[in-house]
């Protein structure tokens, strides 16, 4: 038996044995299969994928596609290639005996919800995150022919309303996120965070330079929007608590393009496009604008046309007619881009480089330019055992501006039709023997600006444990802006014989650097279903600021204008030297359940200079919750339908302290009178170190729903943000010697409203697909209270229970039929109209809602995308600024509808000419009442883009796409005036602009 038993376990043994032998063999083989070259190209329904995955299933080696979308990879023909990137299916291929593969990748709309969104201090799965977070990406900014980063997010994201300020190259953009939080005009402002840095977008210009554009200057210009990644946009509390004081209006985080892993690509890029006035006002001409001239003296019972009515008294010719819009703002505005960049590295590190140069000419007369150029430089490296990060990026930007004193929008608007002509028969300015003001006398004057910006970050990252890291964020930022406003002698008449004597020269040299530190610990750790994942840190800033303001005067030559040592006279209205420093500590702790329910907490402690002792700190904190219902076993099993569900909410408190600096002390000035020679001080400020930190609550609620895997997914919120202790300069009576003092107002502004964003995929097939986007936002703005509004000086601005951004208005109740003169409500019954008290009807000019309507249609190599905005509000028309119908300036063709005789039922008054008083206080009047307001809402193609790229067996290794672009396209609107989106009259609207693009890989 046991004999027995030996032998069998031998023979045994002895088979195993072979059997080992066998698959040792046979695995021997297999490894010693022949490897070869596999190379290909990998893209999507767009173009080539840079960045995509290529690995050997169930190996270790593996690529990524370089910038063409090209790779190579040694491999045998038994092993299979996966393919796999953020947001496509994964593919796996054979490689057989091929050698050579294309792949197309397919958008995966179930994978979108795994793109990772930055949330400034950490990033968050979109999925999971608890807060509301807004973004745009390369994709939609690449598409826009414009130069201002924040004119990209234009009708693109709820609750972000944007509102350009100036078609002027170099102009600027208003933006709210969720609306108006403060009393304080130029404290709404969102914080803007640049690679980790914060940015400021305070004013760097003077009043007296910056006369084309409005506002004090344009810091943001100095960004290139083509070396942006991506966008986000901060807006509730749990999103922006973390942020603190500077949370308050919303924070924008712009993360700009990084080196990626891959041999070596040049990408080159070229855009060049042509620009002009999306609208122009419809004025009278010659026939029309003398007719109302002659109304206007009859009516005033003049017979003898005044020697100085040079338009009808037989001076210029009553034949003439020229349209001045036409020849002063209706020239072509042409931009000439270029950008190159090279990027590489491997996985430890990689690189990027890049520099631009850029020129727009203007829509004005003259030789006007502004080119803007510069470089941009990323390097990232990674330890082999992953643990030590070092990420560096820095840019230099350089702005040249050279733009007319003024915009010529008002006078192209003003002058009569029949006003001489420009030049006479030799080409000199024509001054018709000075009965006029040549427009382009205004040419002479200049408004020079330029402006370097230096922006630089540095994260150092170094993994102490596997669920333990500990990471270091420096910033530095160096900007300077040297703008001036000559006023030459050849700007006037030569008749006055003015010489270089009466020339003059404002000056504005502005300096700004800033830098910050930020040590930061973050901790994560996972218990069965909970994880946990946990952030500390600390944040140091310090930004210094120095201004010097001068007008200089009287020069021996103009040649030497631009030489302030030649000046007989410099005087310096304006030396400010300003330093803010800022500190915080901020938490965050979230919790995540089973991938179901999640808790977020953020907090921070901050202190500023800007408040007195014992008021520097403050505390702002929120807390998120969300709860993946789509992941619940009842919900997957009852509504298979469903592919995504969440409900979240978040309420916290942040806060501002936008006020200026040095605001709490008794500051002095220099005295603008002499005193036995020297210049003295003189009281500028009363002390008061009590006032403190605004403070902003914010709450929402929000649902996320995916249906038909992901092809209809709808995200809706409700928010209300309440913002109270109001800082604002108390006005102070006359007696006391000071214009005002800085106080907390109890007053609270509330926002509320709706945000609605629809993604609709109708169609997503190999060769072609439609993915539209749809965003709409319902917002409201209310006073809740302000004790003591009715006996403060605030009370021609503001009334309780309505919006902070009213205009209270005259009641224009009608043209009277017998003497053809606006009417008005008497409020107080005194008998007399005043400013006073008769302004007491309110309308409201922020947008009742807006929203975009965004369509992505690509067919093989085609790709069509184009975005209609629209706003629903109303404005001022053309009875803000034209007024005065009758008077020697071209008006609206509206005023032909005007009071002729008795008993006419006309809608606006007689005309009339400066000697009539009362028509001219009248027309005053109407200007500022509510028949001055009308409907400005508009549906705008606000951009359109048609981008195809050529077959990768046309050229082989180079990639290249070809494209056409246009923003601004077609207006559709009722508005009476010129452009519906401006909300100030006089300033140039934004341009219409067509743009051919052309990208070059490899």
């Amino acid at each position: 038996m046991n004999k027995f038993s030996l032998n069998q376990r031998a023979k045994l043994f002895r088979y195993l044995g072979l059997l080992s032998w066998l698959l040792y063999s046979v695995s021997t083989l297999a490894q010693q299969q022949p490897q070869q070259l596999i190379t290909g190209t990998v893209s999507d329904a767009q173009g080539s994928l840079p960045g995509v995955t290529v690995s050997i299933k169930g190996k270790a080696s593996g690529t990524l596609t370089n910038e063409n979308g090209q790779f190579s990879i040694n491999a045998t023909p038994s092993d299979v290639l996966v393919f796999s990137y953020m947001g496509y299916k994964t593919q796996e291929i054979t490689i057989g005996n091929q050698n050579g593969f294309q792949i197309l990748l397919l958008e995966d709309t179930t994978q979108l919800k795994e793109v990772v969104v930055n949330a400034g201090y950490y990033s968050v799965k979109d999925k999971e995150r608890t807060g509301s977070i807004g973004r745009i990406t390369a994709k939609e900014i690449e598409t826009q022919p414009i130069t201002n980063l924040v004119g990209t997010l234009q009708g693109r994201l709820a609750g972000v309303n944007i509102v350009q300020e100036s078609g002027i190259a170099g102009g600027g953009f208003q933006i709210n996120v969720r609306g108006v939080n403060s009393l304080r005009t130029g404290a709404n402002n969102p914080l803007y965070i640049i690679d980790g840095v914060p940015y400021s977008s305070d004013p760097i210009s003077d009043r007296q330079t910056s006369t084309s554009i409005p506002g004090d200057g344009n810091p943001l210009a100095s960004i290139n929007p083509n070396d942006i990644e991506s966008i986000e946009i901060l807006k509730d509390a749990d999103a922006t608590a973390i942020y603190g004081s500077r949370g308050a209006n919303g924070v924008v985080l712009i993360s700009t393009k990084r080196g990626k892993s891959g041999a070596t690509s040049v990408t080159v890029e070229t855009n060049h496009s042509f620009g002009s006035v999306t609208r122009m006002m419809k004025l009278m001409n010659t026939e029309q604008y003398l007719k109302m001239r002659r109304e206007a003296f009859a009516n005033d019972n003049i017979t003898t046309y005044p020697a100085n009515a040079f338009d009808i008294n037989g001076t210029w010719d009553q034949t003439r007619y020229t349209d001045w819009q036409k020849v002063l703002i209706g020239g072509t505005a042409q931009t000439n881009f270029w950008q190159a960049s090279v990027s590489g590295g491997t996985q430890q590190s990689n690189f990027l480089f890049s520099g631009n140069y850029r020129t727009e000419t203007s829509v004005f007369p003259g030789d006007f330019l502004y080119k803007k150029g510069g470089a941009r430089v990323n390097y990232n490296y990674n330890s082999k055992d992953n643990r030590f990060q070092f990420n560096f990026s820095a840019s230099y930007m350089a702005q040249d501006n050279n733009l007319p004193w003024i915009d010529y929008v008002t006078l192209a608007r003003n002058l009569a039709p029949n006003a001489p002509a420009l030049h006479d028969s030799q080409g000199n300015l024509n001054w018709e023997n000075s009965t006029w003001e040549n427009p382009l006398a205004n040419s002479e004057s200049k408004s020079l600006i330029n402006t370097t910006d230096l922006i630089s970050n540095a994260v150092l990252t170094y993994k102490i444990a596997n669920n333990l890291t500990v990471k270091s964020n420096l910033g530095f930022t160096d900007l300077k802006n040297n703008d001036s406003r000559s006023l030459p002698s050849t700007m006037y008449n030569p008749a006055f014989n003015l010489t270089s004597q009466q020339s003059s020269i404002y000056w504005n040299n502005f300096t700004r650097n800033s830098w910050i530190v930020e040590p930061q610990i973050n901790w994560v750790k996972n218990y069965g279903k909970s994880s946990f994942n946990a952030l500390a840190g600390a944040s140091y800033q310090s930004q210094k600021s120095e201004k010097t303001a001068t007008l200089s005067a009287i020069f021996s030559s103009n040649s030497l204008l631009y030489n302030q040592a030649a000046a007989a006279q410099n005087i310096i209205y304006n030396n400010d030297e300003i330093e803010y420093k800022y500190q915080a500590f901020f938490g965050r702790l979230n919790y995540d359940y089973d991938k179901r329910f999640i808790i977020n907490l953020t907090g921070r402690r901050d202190g500023s200079s800007r408040f007195g002792p014992g008021k520097q700190f403050a505390t702002f904190g929120a807390v998120g919750a969300a709860w993946l219902f789509s992941n619940e076993t009842f919900v997957q099993n009852k509504l298979p339908f469903l592919s995504f569900g969440k409900l979240r909410s978040s309420y916290g408190t942040t806060g501002s302290d936008q006020i200026g600096d040095y605001q709490f002390l008794n500051t002095y000035s220099n005295s603008s009178f002499q005193y036995a020679g020297t210049i003295g001080l003189q009281p500028a400020r009363l002390y008061n170190p009590n006032f403190s930190w605004e403070t902003n609550k914010k709450w929402e609620a929000s649902l996320e729903i995916g249906l038909l895997n992901d092809r209809i997914f709808l995200t809706t919120a409700y928010y209300i943000n309440r913002s109270s202790n109001q800082l604002v300069g108390l006005p102070l009576p006359g007696t006391t010697g000071f214009p005002s003092i800085q106080e907390n107002l109890n007053a609270v502004v509330e926002n509320r409203g709706w945000e609605t964003t629809l993604r609709v995929i109708p169609f997503k097939t190999d060769n072609f697909s439609w993915i539209a986007n749809i965003n709409f936002t319902k917002a409201g703005n209310k006073l809740i209270s302000f004790p003591g509004l009715e006996n403060s000086s605030f009370r021609t601005q503001y009334v309780v229970g309505q919006p902070t951004t009213i205009r209270k208005l005259f009641n224009f109740t009608g043209v009277d039929p017998q003497t053809g003169l606006y009417q008005f409500q008497d409020v107080n019954g005194d008998g007399i109209i005043s400013f006073e008290y008769d302004r007491e009807t309110v309308r409201d000019f922020n947008p009742d809602f807006y929203g975009g309507l965004h369509n992505l249609i690509t067919y093989k190599k085609f790709q069509l995308d184009f975005l209609f905005q629209f706003v629903k509000q109303e404005n001022f028309n053309f009875a803000n600024t034209k007024r005065n119908a009758g008077h020697f300036t071209n008006q609206p063709v509206a005023y032909l509808n005007s009071w002729s005789q008795v008993g006419d039922n006309a809608p606006y008054q007689l005309y009339g000419t400066t000697a009539n008083q009362t028509a001219t206080q009248r027309s005053e009047f109407f200007s500022l009442s509510n028949g001055a307001v009308s409907d400005a809402s508009f549906i705008r193609l606000k951009n359109i883009a048609l981008t195809y790229e050529i077959p990768k067996k046309v050229l082989k290794d180079l990639t290249c796409r070809v494209s056409l672009q246009g923003q601004n396209i077609v207006t559709i609107t009722s508005y009476q005036g010129a452009d519906p989106e401006f909300t100030l009259g006089g300033t140039l609207p934004p341009l219409r602009i067509y743009a051919m693009g052309l990208q070059l890989i490899f």
